[in-house]
């Protein structure tokens, strides 16, 4: 089986956004303008789609398509953790503690990531990655037990985004523990839809809907007279419906949530998401976390945090930083949503 970039990254951190606009905008469509243009494929272990609302011809699809993924494909070839030739397996593989050089695109991701890190107070971390195969989430199948106290303690001695350092002039980066690794899936999918949407401006379009394992990018309309749609999944383990349905234009939307995949261990619940500071996984009410943003790599990562840090930590932060953000949170038998003041007056603006 290929594995890409977020194989199993998917798998832990499910993207819970329902593109519905794909149904909604091609029967609006077919109704009143020309077929809309659906381009998709395979990238980091998951799928991409792009949906234009006028229609192109074969050649310029063809053309259009061939350009979008080659852009994935070479932002896999640069920060997949998959691939061993990539320059960022080739970072984690090393044991030295000397500067590393890098592209100035995969240090422009890990620049990101270290601002989310630092501005969440290290609820996002990159180099959570040993904690999530620890606890059974990776790669790697689960063991028989659930980790020591020992085995965490050690593993969380290798972790921790203020273990590594970054240069711009040469682009490079470095790590102060020998066994630190980076792994860039919890922003890399958000980094891919800006990557596309920018190739997709420069081509002179200017309503689309660019998505890529879930996280979104809209821009414009998804016809003269619609918004694009976009729903949020109810957290519920064993089936899938929406919560709710946004109308967006302009803007990148993400989700992580937290109850799909986990485990249970003597009768306790043990999910996907690890809390960077405690080497275990969170405890809390919060089942998912919608984020809005210009950058869809900046959205990707602050939904990561939001989901570490749980329902109270989050709302206080979100209030505190302007972030849009939507939480679902379990409360007794029910699903109760927080919605920010931000992200509120968001879709207020889109719905006008």
């Amino acid at each position: 089986m290929h594995r890409g970039l977020l194989t199993c990254n998917m798998l832990r951190r499910l993207s819970f956004v329902f593109a519905l606009c794909l149904l909604l905008s091609a029967t609006a469509c077919r109704q009143t303008t020309p077929e809309p243009t659906y381009l998709n494929g395979a990238t980091m272990g998951t799928t991409w789609s792009v949906i234009l609302p006028s229609e192109l011809s074969t050649p310029e699809s063809k053309s259009l398509q061939d350009k979008l993924q080659a852009r994935l494909d070479h932002i896999n070839r640069l920060m997949s953790t998959y691939d061993p030739d990539s320059e960022l397996s080739k970072f984690n593989d090393q044991a030295s503690t000397d500067w590393f050089p890098l592209s100035g695109e995969t240090l422009q991701v890990i620049l990101l990531s270290l601002e989310i890190s630092d501005l969440s107070g290290g609820a996002f971390d990159v180099s959570v990655g040993p904690l999530v195969e620890l606890w059974g989430f990776g790669a790697a199948p689960r063991g028989e037990h659930i980790p020591t106290d020992q085995e965490v303690e050690e593993t969380l001695s290798r972790v921790g985004y203020l273990n590594i350092e970054v240069r711009s002039n040469p682009p490079a980066v470095r790590k102060k523990v020998p066994q630190l690794k980076i792994d860039l899936s919890a922003v890399a999918k958000g980094y891919a839809v800006d990557a596309l949407a920018d190739i997709l401006r420069q081509n002179k379009f200017s309503d689309f809907l660019v998505e890529v394992g879930g996280e979104l990018r809209v821009a414009g309309k998804r016809n003269k007279d619609s918004l694009w749609r976009i729903a949020i999944e109810k957290p519920l383990d064993d089936s899938r419906q929406v919560e709710t349905v946004f109308h967006l234009s302009n803007i990148a939307l993400a989700t992580s949530g937290n109850y799909r995949n986990f485990y249970l261990e003597n009768g306790q619940r043990y999910a996907h998401t690890i809390d960077p500071a405690s080497g275990r996984p969170i405890l809390h009410k919060l089942a998912s976390a919608t984020v809005l943003d210009r950058s869809s790599a900046r959205a990707d990562a602050l939904a990561t945090a939001l989901m570490v840090m749980g329902e109270e930590k989050a709302r206080k932060f979100c209030e505190a930083q302007q972030i849009a953000s939507y939480l679902l949170i379990h409360h007794n038998e029910e699903t109760v949503s927080y919605v920010s003041p931000v992200f509120q007056r968001m879709v207020e603006k889109e719905a006008q």
